[in-house]
């Protein structure tokens, strides 16, 4: 006999095969709960379990009162989930998530070089100018998580730079603590980004990727320091 859990994950399955056979689209409205579940062949209990889980990672949205839609599907809409697992794991994964984006984000930087404008490098060139060394750890995490988000968002695969941007979220609470307690943190991020705004103002995207690399890395060997030193 098979456990409830099971009967959810098949009728889970059985709408995604509906969105993937394009049978529901991103706006569509679901069939009423009792035809959908006889089709599905499954009790209208699992079948509500199924579309609390879909709901819950933003491929469906339930509407009291007026029935369940498939989402707008759009990729920042469903990399939420993925944001909010990373933020549950804030202070114990900050070394793997920064890894993760070490390998991403200079894929993302170097896409993004050429659809780089001249409003992008304003914006980009006033981040650091409103960074001094007077000013506040939350400024400095502030400007440094703009300064990536608005690189990353010109890149063209919107999957990676919806990614990117809950991964930066998530190593937020690092860059504080860096901020906190290294003196040259302010001097070595402003640095660092010059490098890479440099490069992206120039157009050399293969500069961009490497200087982003580097970027990221010296976080992961401040935190690794950390964990040694402890």
């Amino acid at each position: 006999m098979a456990t409830t859990h099971a009967v959810t994950d098949r009728a889970i399955d059985a709408i995604k095969q509906m969105i993937l056979v394009g049978e529901l689209g991103p706006g569509h409205r679901l069939p009423p709960e009792k035809e959908l579940a006889e089709r599905v062949g499954v009790s209208r209990n699992s079948l509500r379990e199924a579309v609390k889980a879909l709901s819950v990672i933003r491929v469906l949205d339930v509407r009291q009162g007026d029935g369940t839609y498939v989402t707008s599907l759009a990729p920042e809409l469903l990399v939420e989930s993925l944001a909010f697992m990373l933020d549950l794991h804030q202070g114990s994964a900050e070394g793997q998530i920064l890894e993760v984006r070490r390998l991403l984000e200079p894929v993302a930087v170097e896409q993004a070089c050429a659809r780089l404008g001249d409003e992008d490098f304003a914006v980009l060139e006033q981040l650091m100018v409103d960074i001094s060394e007077h000013s506040s750890v939350e400024e400095l995490v502030a400007a440094d998580l703009a300064f990536h988000q608005r690189i990353t968002s010109r890149c063209p695969n919107a999957y990676l730079s919806s990614m990117l941007e809950g991964l930066a979220s998530a190593t937020a609470r690092a860059r504080t603590w860096r901020g906190l307690t290294e003196d040259s943190a302010v001097e070595s991020t402003l640095a660092e980004h010059r490098r890479i705004l440099d490069a992206l103002r120039a157009g050399r995207a293969d500069l961009a990727r490497v200087h982003t690399a580097a970027h990221i890395a010296a976080v992961e060997s401040w935190i690794q320091r950390g964990a040694d030193a402890g």
